[in-house]
């Protein structure tokens, strides 16, 4: 499959609400899950939402056993999930470095939740629900930033705290 360019900052269509996905019976569904999937990992992503590489619909990918861009995070399984819902579980915000690959070589320290709980749907059309803590429930909220139209430098609180990865590390 030929790997997808990923749409950067910048870019009108990151800026938009997703659209639900209402037919999970379409072969192009599946299509959209397999270039995701190709994109993410070629870059090096530990997630991927369906807007960065162009589609606007409400789906998200995510999941590494080891990652370059993040060394020292714990494994996150592959998941599929589409027209994703998160609910906070606490009210404890962690601050933690983020990147985007649609906002390449850029890191900032943003506040996020530390559990979520979160429900959508698989590639089949099943519910599927779960809840997830620290990096983990992290992905899940970038993820679904970008359906929502917002990127990580977006929930940045201290622009002292953002700039190139080769700068701040």
């Amino acid at each position: 499959m030929p790997i997808k360019t990923v749409v950067k900052m910048g870019n009108k269509s990151l800026a938009n609400a997703s659209l639900s996905v209402t037919n999970f019976c379409d072969g192009e569904l599946i299509s959209l899950i397999d270039d995701m999937r190709d994109t993410m990992q070629q870059y090096g992503g530990v997630g991927i939402a369906a807007p960065q590489i162009g589609c606007s619909l409400r789906v998200i990918i995510f999941g590494f056993d080891k990652n370059s861009r993040y060394p020292n995070e714990r494994a996150v399984p592959f998941t599929i999930l589409v027209n994703p819902v998160l609910e906070n579980v606490t009210d404890n915000i962690i601050d933690g470095w983020e990147g985007c690959l649609s906002v390449p070589g850029l890191r900032g320290l943003v506040p996020r939740y530390h559990q979520v709980r979160y429900s959508g749907y698989d590639l089949n059309g099943n519910i599927i629900s779960g809840v997830a803590e620290g990096f983990h429930a992290r992905i899940l909220q970038h993820e679904v930033d970008h359906l929502d139209g917002i990127l990580f430098p977006h929930r940045i609180k201290d622009m002292k705290s953002f700039g190139y990865e080769d700068e701040l590390f």
